[in-house]
């Protein structure tokens, strides 16, 4: 996943950096909180929410989503795209929607000591 950066004096539409570690988590656990999406409509979705400043590639998306599926965090079943193709649609367990509150919170805790910082 990707995210805008302006470091090193490049400019806002050239520059692109690694979101935080761990972040891809909590992005694709609340956009799966909207309801069930297969891969692509996950990472379109994240863009369009984002309005185009996080991108998600397949590189990175589906390897996540394995990852939170073997922790339980969410689970998949095949099923028939927009465009009637077969494609494999994930949702939130329990679970994982426990796991999104406490992520949720994490980042908010997060996000506030930062914003402190910067307003130092």
């Amino acid at each position: 996943m990707k995210e805008e950066t302006r470091s090193n004096g490049a400019g806002p539409d050239e520059a692109k950096a690694e979101l935080l570690a761990g972040t891809l988590d909590l992005v694709v656990l609340r956009t799966l909180a909207l309801g069930p999406m297969h891969g692509y409509g996950i990472a379109q979705r994240i863009q369009q929410i984002s309005r185009d400043v996080l991108q998600i590639n397949q590189g990175s998306l589906y390897p996540a989503l394995l990852r939170l599926e073997q922790q339980g965090w969410i689970r998949s079943e095949w099923g028939t795209s927009d465009n009637n193709r077969r494609a494999r649609f994930y949702s939130l367990t329990r679970t994982g929607r426990r796991q999104l509150a406490a992520e949720t919170e994490r980042w908010a805790r997060f996000s506030e000591a930062i914003g402190r910082l910067l307003m130092a």
